[in-house]
């Protein structure tokens, strides 16, 4: 079998049985034979918590400092994943964005990455650990200061790791059942897709659509 990487979104860890689940999952991924990476996202809706108590103490924070801030959410959910992995007798490991090798630009709040170094976490793999990532951030590569990646972070974090792995899959794991006409939230109508075309989601993504599977 070979590597997989899991990316689990702040649904799917917004609580501590939550996280459990989400340990059971990956623990029964391991013992199918798989190297296991796995990508977190916050807790629920820790980053909007973290965003209004920002906004709390100063109507405009530096970007450096709004990065120190929200990066805080991930680590949570990594550190919390990992322990509740080796509850079920399992080795694993957490890591931040830079420590898992996120190299980015010094953009903050919105970085771009440009090049992924994971040495630490083949070497996690190669110990016969399962490897917990941080998602949505990294580590500029001029001034090594913590960055984050914006919107939908954690899965470019996924997709990023699982290439330069090389992976054989990466799963991005979800509550949401589909590509909707309209936002299901809002409208009620909204009807499931049951077929897209790659062509169709890059224009719901330019127009604005927050989620897609």
């Amino acid at each position: 079998m070979g590597l997989v990487v899991q990316k689990y979104g702040g649904s799917s860890v917004a609580d501590a049985e939550g996280i459990k689940r989400v340990a059971k999952r990956i623990v029964d991924a391991k013992k199918n034979g798989h190297q296991v990476v796995v990508v977190v996202s916050a807790m629920g809706d820790t980053t909007d918590e973290l965003i209004d108590l920002a906004g709390q103490v100063s109507p405009i924070p530096s970007g450096r400092e709004f990065d120190m801030l929200l990066t805080a959410g991930e680590r949570i959910s990594m550190a919390l994943l990992a322990m509740a992995i080796k509850n079920l007798g399992h080795e694993a490991q957490s890591f931040t964005g830079s420590q898992a090798g996120v190299i980015t630009d010094s953009v903050h709040n919105k970085a771009r990455i440009i090049d992924v170094t994971p040495g630490r976490i083949r070497t996690a793999l190669d110990e016969g650990n399962i490897a917990i990532v941080a998602g949505f951030q990294g580590v500029s590569q001029d001034k090594k200061d913590i960055t984050t990646l914006g919107r939908g972070g954690s899965d470019t974090t996924a997709v990023a790791l699982a290439a330069a792995l090389d992976a054989e899959v990466c799963e991005i794991y979800t509550d949401v059942d589909g590509v909707f006409t309209a936002d299901p939230r809002v409208v009620r109508k909204a009807k499931k897709i049951e077929w897209i075309s790659f062509e169709d989601m890059l224009e719901l993504a330019a127009s604005g659509s927050k989620v897609l599977l």
